[in-house]
């Protein structure tokens, strides 16, 4: 099992990675994050995509749908946001959050890498 740091930096290696971020979205707070730098503020970040995935449940629930949400995927013109919600022990009111550069990065892959990513995360 990978503890959150260790997680991070794998998602940060994934490639077209811009930067990383476990987030507690009862909270909008994130646990953890990395890289991100002067592109992208991680921390402003995570509280944004919290209300994507608020909205998100929210909608499933009005709608009745009984589904597990995998993963969120925003695209952007030069970037892609993938969000995937945590279903591991102790992992409920999570997701991970990795922002990729659209030319460098190859998202089934990215969805792959992030999906192993989650399942060897221990919280």
């Amino acid at each position: 099992m990978a503890n959150t740091e260790t997680s991070l930096k794998e998602a940060a290696a994934i490639e077209g990675a811009i930067g990383a971020a476990l987030v507690d979205y009862t909270s909008g707070m994130a646990l953890g994050t990395i890289d991100g730098g002067k592109e992208l503020d991680l921390n402003m970040a995570a509280a944004g995509n919290t209300d994507v995935v608020r909205a998100k449940v929210r909608t499933m629930e009005m709608l009745g749908l009984q589904e597990d949400i995998e993963d969120i995927l925003i695209t952007l013109g030069a970037q892609y946001h993938l969000i995937r919600l945590l279903k591991g022990r102790g992992t409920n009111g999570l997701f991970l959050y990795l922002a990729l550069d659209k030319n460098r990065a190859n998202l089934a892959m990215a969805r792959h890498q992030l999906k192993k990513i989650e399942a060897e995360l221990d919280v």
